[in-house]
């Protein structure tokens, strides 16, 4: 089967991005003016904007649609049930894509088998320290990554517009991780799922230690939804591995130590208690290690021994994400029960 005839339509969700999205738009209306692209419209989804993005997108020759401010998701669905094409990609507002990333995915959807098809990163922001920590650790898992994969992020990846019409799209109560939500379903039905390293955008990455540990929470809230409702996904899949899943109830579990940790013996120079909790300590930090030393080997640059204390610093706020998810989850069993 060819592509060739295929159209394809872009939607681009956003919320208050005017310091981004005009490199966004930008980077993609040549593609959008190739008729040989297959790609026949770009709809900008304001996702409750109070800044300059809608003035922004409504200065280019695309689409706008007005969204309702209730998240990705939700932005998302609006944006591909206003979509003609028969293919529907996605990236975010804060990428800027490369003239080829929507070429190098079209010919995965060859076969009829696949229902979708991502890509990877750039870095947008090389002069930042956390930028490059949280970039380097994505392409680290992208280069170990197969073809055939078992789940699609959405910050560039493009779907047939059947299988998002047959499945009613993204769920719209994931605030996060509703793209492998949307993945699994996806599976579900039968299609394969592959995965091109080669199609990139790059992303703004958070550049705010404060930020960037508030959306680790928010991660760890909504995976505790996702492993429940979608069995079987906890031990590990494409892109992560049982021991980063392991890590943030073990950082849970540190931080339940620490009041056993001051129990001493008399005469005994450590207890027991604080041994145990100086030994969970350090094996959360070990966990860290083979990542980090992935990353220094293949940069050769030794700042990213700094990585480890990233990852170990990332595991607790996931932790208290997940903890909060658990009981908002059981909560909600239990008042709808």
């Amino acid at each position: 089967m060819s592509t060739e005839s295929l159209t394809v339509s872009l939607v681009i969700p956003g919320r208050n991005c005017e310091t981004t999205l005009a490199a966004c738009l930008d980077s993609v209306l040549p593609i959008l003016q190739d008729p040989r692209s297959g790609l026949i419209e770009v709809l900008f989804v304001d996702d409750g904007s109070t800044d300059r993005s809608a003035e922004i997108a409504r200065a280019r020759p695309i689409t706008y649609l007005k969204g309702e401010g209730k998240g990705p998701g939700a932005a998302r669905n609006l944006g591909w049930r206003s979509a003609r094409g028969e293919l529907v990609w996605f990236i975010d507002s804060d990428t800027v894509a490369r003239p080829d990333a929507l070429a190098i995915l079209l010919p995965h959807l060859a076969d009829p088998k696949v229902g979708g098809v991502s890509g990877s990163y750039d870095n947008a922001l090389p002069g930042s320290l956390l930028a490059c920590l949280i970039h380097e650790e994505i392409v680290e898992r992208h280069l170990a990554m197969k073809t055939e994969v078992d789940f699609l992020a959405t910050f560039n990846v493009l779907y047939r517009r059947a299988i998002l019409a047959e499945l009613d799209g993204f769920d719209e109560r994931y605030l996060k991780a509703q793209d492998a939500e949307f993945s699994f379903r996806v599976t579900g039905l039968g299609y394969k799922l592959h995965f091109d390293i080669a199609s990139k955008v790059a992303h703004h990455h958070e550049t705010s230690w404060r930020k960037y540990l508030r959306v680790q929470r928010q991660q760890g809230f909504w995976r505790v939804y996702l492993h429940l409702e979608h069995k079987g996904h906890s031990k590990g899949d494409s892109y992560s591995k049982l021991s980063d899943h392991a890590q943030p109830p073990l950082a849970m579990l540190c931080l339940a130590s620490l009041p056993f940790g001051f129990l001493g013996i008399p005469f005994v120079p450590l207890s027991f208690f604080q041994v145990s909790s100086g030994f969970l300590f350090l094996l959360l930090l070990a966990l860290q290690l083979p990542m980090t030393l992935r990353l220094v080997r293949r940069t050769g640059q030794q700042r990213y021994w700094l990585f480890a204390w990233m990852s170990f610093l990332r595991a607790f706020w996931r932790g208290i994400g997940m903890t909060l998810g658990v009981f908002h989850y059981w909560g909600e069993k239990e008042k709808n029960a």
